[in-house]
């Protein structure tokens, strides 16, 4: 299985980590109305694991190619991360209005992560698979004990 991928940047693994960091550093700078965001995390643990996996998740979308995936192209694989990436802009902008409940929570944890599963899907880079659930989980955990129950 491990003959299919060789070491190598891939720009476009790079590029959708850029575009969904993009509101991020945005909060970062500006705060918004109702930012529960900004509260103490109850999860450190779970939160720790999520940011090992999250380091380990964008360093394989963007340092491991499979040598079968081809050409970077449109494809329902690429349409769905794209639409993924739309709904957690807009989940962002519905954060900036001052609206904070769980749709808005699952969108901004749940979102990102299913642009980068369905990336790396249409990448077949399934070495980035596992980072990618186990960050999702682990995100998942922290929006829904810090945020909805």
């Amino acid at each position: 299985m491990l003959k299919k991928y060789r070491l190598g940047f891939d720009i476009s693994g790079f590029v959708l980590f850029l575009i969904v960091m993009i509101p991020n550093l945005i909060w970062f700078a500006v705060p918004a109305p109702n930012d529960v965001l900004r509260t103490n995390s109850t999860t450190e643990a779970i939160d720790t694991v999520a940011s090992v996996c999250q380091v380990l998740m964008i360093a394989a979308l963007c340092m491991i190619k499979n040598r079968e995936s081809e050409k970077m192209h449109i494809s329902s694989y690429v349409i769905i991360s794209a639409g993924c990436c739309l709904l957690y802009f807009i989940s962002w902008m519905v954060y900036y209005a001052g609206v904070v409940n769980a749709a808005v929570i699952l969108g901004l944890t749940v979102l990102p992560c299913l642009a980068f599963l369905f990336f790396a899907l249409d990448r077949k880079n399934r070495i980035a698979v596992l980072p990618i659930l186990l960050f999702t989980i682990c995100h998942l955990l922290y929006g829904v004990v810090n945020f909805i129950v």
